[in-house]
């Protein structure tokens, strides 16, 4: 499929300035769909100006009014010969200067929440080299105590949809390798959109043990009243009054 020139940049213009589903933006600009969600929160994409595809000829003007009207339409792009050959290239991921130095953080976050990731994919979504990955596995790297762990997606090194078909595959090969698996490491091996369509599990108990007679003020159902109602002298054996007098008068 091919994608728009700048495809992020065009993907923070759309969801400035037309109504159209993040779905719709993702599959038009081959990002995920949390992604977009992430650029309409102001996390992801900070600091990208938008860029217009319909000056840039890349859309109609007709073609994102269909889109607004139905979420189920997908958008059409114009052909454009620049954009040949966007879609892959080969050799190593290029990274900018500006974020070469959050890439220890973004190798520590998938260490250590993706374990089971290779080096050489851990290697093909940052764009770093195998012997910083081991030093960071090793907890060797020079610089350890500083690094803190740190989605490379929110970091712009890759992309979810990249993130999760590496973890497909890690989740695939370990299957065939006959291999079990934990609860938490099929949890790790799941991708977000897998995720997202799992049912949430209750944080608290329905039932705790102890707390059957309390019950929600304002509820209809009675609480449970004391067997005898106690006063403070009978919880401190003071003698009552009436024994008092008694007493001072028989020493009189």
């Amino acid at each position: 499929m091919a994608l728009p020139i700048m495809a992020k940049a065009t993907a923070v213009w759309l969801v400035d300035n037309t109504s159209m589903t993040f779905k719709q933006i993702a599959d038009f600009c081959g990002l995920h769909e949390l992604e977009v969600n992430g650029i309409a929160d102001g996390e992801v994409a900070v600091g990208i100006k938008g860029f217009d595809p319909i000056t840039n000829n890349q859309l109609d003007p007709e073609e994102i009014e269909r889109a607004e009207k139905d979420p189920a339409h997908k958008l059409k792009l114009k052909y454009n010969p620049a954009a040949e050959g966007e879609l892959k290239r080969k050799g190593p991921r290029y990274t900018p200067l500006s974020k070469r130095q959050d890439r220890p953080s973004a190798i520590a976050w998938l260490v250590k929440f993706h374990p089971e990731l290779a080096d050489s994919q851990i290697s093909k979504l940052v764009g770093t080299t195998k012997p910083t990955i081991q030093a960071i596995r090793d907890r060797t790297h020079w610089n350890i105590s500083q690094i803190q762990p740190v989605d490379p997606v929110a970091l712009g090194m890759c992309k979810q949809i990249e993130l999760d078909e590496a973890v497909r595959r890690a989740a695939a090969k370990k299957t065939k390798g006959g291999e079990v698996m934990t609860n938490d490491e099929r949890m790790k091996l799941v991708s977000t959109e897998q995720s997202l369509q799992m049912d949430t599990e209750p944080k608290i108990p329905a039932s705790m043990s102890g707390l059957e007679t309390f019950t929600l003020s304002g509820s209809d159902s009675a609480k449970e009243e004391p067997s005898e109602v106690l006063d403070a002298e009978s919880l401190f054996n003071l003698p009552k009054s009436g024994e008092d007098d008694d007493e001072n008068s028989a020493e009189d």
